[in-house]
């Protein structure tokens, strides 16, 4: 009887499990609905504005318009660099199926190289697969013609117009106007900490070197951008609105470039330098450093055989030698020595020493450049005749430490501030310099007989070519020093307003008028009747200057012949001068490597850049040249 009404029982217990589970289901089923109409609520309601602002950044894209670079012109308007537009062929990725395919077809109806192709991989790897990226940069008109009869083949493909850097003048003052090329990891780097990755956006170039770097976010301009909508395959549809970009500045120079030219021409094949400046602004007028380069071999990346030629050359002319060359200035360090000699009160003008060829010291004897010397020597024929024995008597006069205190108020061993980047330092030695140049102690104490070489400018003088070009405008310019630089002033794109590069005085130097007349009589005798009186002979100005001549190495007491020795071995020949005398419109230093006398290799050079300068007289040479171009 139990059994039975346990049998009847069971099947109660199961419907009841089974509600149970059914209402537990539905319960959840509920909750589950909740939950989705809640996420639901919270995505369409509380995160709409979000989620549409996602939507419509998926579907529109920004694509960058790269603005045109700003034109470089020098003081009297000659284009130095400028934007030229030629055809490019593109592939956009997106719209076409097999890009491989496309290349190597391409390849058959117009010459493409691997480097085209090097290049293209890196930039589809940079860019979005709906921006068209060039394959070939520079078409000729045969080319384009040829690619239009074959367009049907490529879809995808298109030949557009862009906008190229040129250098109309070539070589003609590439190490001061600089070039462009393309951007590095180094470069992007710089780009962000200057705030700047926005406006690069699309950007392939920069500028790397000379005013092209120095000022490149005058130059560079505004990006502009197109909205473009794309669908769900990353594919543009159309264009929504444009943004135009904005040019970039112009800048026009102090540099007078057949100035430059003209210098440049008369060096020749010779390695060297040469600085001029005007003296009461601190503009440069002419940056020469030769040999040079042709800055347009690195507007779209140069050739690999290009950067072997330019960077193993023995000559080396990727180097700035007006900026980065240091050398012993050799006898043109004379003038500065007098001035620091009156101003410290260590000499008089009318002071005079007898020199018998040459000046003993600590048991070795420091020689004259003349057998049996000068005899008696005033500052006057010292700087004329260029006695090396008055000069080594005035440095152990004065000590080491007070021709460092004097040199550095010069300019010497110190940036100059030009506006170019990479300048050096140079070396003014002094005890200080000694001990963090050497690491050993025994090499950093100075030693007396040290201080006799620097008298003459050799020793541990090392300065550049515009260190020497400036102490010398400083000393046309009767102490007043401003600071060099090249660019005149800014030409605002939009509005045409121009922003001067207003002369800034670095310091005026607190010297008697007396003693700077009295140098100054002293480097017109140089060019009257001492050593530079053949380079400026019938000259129709009155040209004040010295010349010099600097070791490369050490004779070691014996006599230098320029025939016995190698060619890389030879003196150094170097002139400073300004002109004309009495109110000084221009102020140089020249530098012709291993050129021997400086009397017979830079003062030359001087003269021929005064002539055309004062006079508008031009070389025989480069006048023969002009009237064959005009013929």
């Amino acid at each position: 009887m139990a059994l039975a009404q346990a049998s009847l029982n069971a099947p109660d217990r199961e419907l009841e499990r089974f509600r149970f589970r059914v209402a537990l289901a539905g319960v959840a089923v509920v909750a589950a609905f909740a939950l989705l109409l809640a996420r639901f609520f919270h995505l369409q309601v509380v995160q709409h504005e979000y989620y549409t602002t996602r939507a419509e950044d998926n579907r529109i894209s920004l694509v960058p318009i790269v603005p045109s670079r700003g034109v470089i012109v020098d003081r009297r308007g000659t284009v130095l660099a400028r934007n030229y537009s030629a055809y490019t062929l593109e592939i956009t990725p997106s719209k076409v199926d097999d890009l491989e395919a496309t290349i190597e077809g391409l390849g058959r109806v117009i010459d493409v190289q691997p480097k085209d192709r090097k290049r293209f991989r890196k930039l589809l790897e940079e860019s979005k697969t709906f921006e068209s990226l060039p394959i070939r940069t520079r078409l000729s008109e045969e080319e384009v013609a040829r690619f239009a009869a074959n367009r049907y083949l490529f879809p995808g493909v298109e030949v557009k117009a862009r906008l190229f850097r040129h250098y109309p003048l070539g070589p003609v003052a590439s190490h001061a106007i600089g070039y462009i090329s393309r951007i590095n990891k180094r470069d992007l780097e710089m780009i962000d900490d200057n705030g700047q990755t926005a406006n690069y956006k699309g950007s392939e170039h920069i500028g790397k070197t000379g005013i092209e770097q120095s000022y490149e976010f005058d130059l560079h301009g505004e990006a502009g951008y197109e909205q473009v909508e794309i669908d769900a395959g990353g594919r543009a549809i159309r264009s929504l609105a444009r943004t135009p970009p904005v040019q970039g500045n112009n800048l026009t120079l102090t540099l007078d470039v057949k100035l430059q030219e003209i210098a440049e021409k008369v060096f020749g094949d010779r390695r060297g330098a040469l600085v001029a400046i005007e003296p009461s602004t601190g503009g440069i007028l002419a940056l020469v450093s030769t040999p040079t380069f042709d800055p347009n071999l690195f507007v779209d990346g140069i050739r690999s055989d290009d950067w072997d030629a330019l960077n193993n050359s023995p000559d080396k002319p990727m180097l700035n030698r007006a900026l980065n060359g240091a050398y012993p200035p050799g006898s043109t360090f004379k003038p500065f020595m007098a001035l620091a000699a009156l101003e410290t009160g260590k000499r008089t003008p009318g002071q005079a020493i007898s020199d018998p060829g040459y000046f003993n010291f600590g048991g070795h004897q420091f020689r004259d450049d003349k057998k049996g010397g000068h005899g008696s020597v005033d500052m006057h024929k010292s700087i004329v005749h260029s006695c090396d024995t008055y000069y080594y008597t005035l440095a152990n006069d004065m000590g080491i430490d007070s021709i460092a205190r004097f040199m550095a108020t010069l300019g010497f061993g110190q940036e100059t501030g030009i506006d170019l980047e990479g300048e050096s330092e140079g070396v003014l030695p002094s005890p200080e310099w000694k001990k963090r140049r050497f690491k050993r102690p025994e090499q950093q104490k100075w030693f007396a007989g040290e201080t006799i070489s620097i008298g003459i400018g050799q020793g541990y003088n090392a300065y550049t070519p515009i260190q020497l070009a400036l102490a010398t405008a400083v000393v046309a310019n009767n102490g007043i020093m401003f600071r060099p630089h090249l660019v005149k002033y800014i030409t605002d794109s939009r509005t045409g307003e121009k922003t001067m590069i207003e002369p800034e005085p670095l310091r005026v130097l607190p010297w008697k008028q007396s003693h700077v007349e009295t140098i100054k009589r002293a480097m017109v005798g140089v060019n009257t009747h001492g050593t530079g009186t053949r380079a400026f002979a019938g000259a129709g100005y009155v040209a004040a200057g010295k010349t010099g001549t600097a070791q490369v190495f050490s004779l070691k007491g014996g006599d230098y012949k320029a025939s016995r020795v190698k060619k890389e071995l030879r003196d150094h020949a170097l002139y400073i001068a300004f002109a004309p005398a009495d109110k000084p419109q221009i102020a140089l230093a020249v530098l012709v490597e291993n050129g021997g006398f400086g009397a017979q290799s830079a003062a030359p050079i001087a003269r021929m850049v005064f002539d055309y300068y004062l006079l508008g007289k031009l070389p025989k040479g480069v006048a023969e040249e002009d009237e064959a171009e005009e013929d």
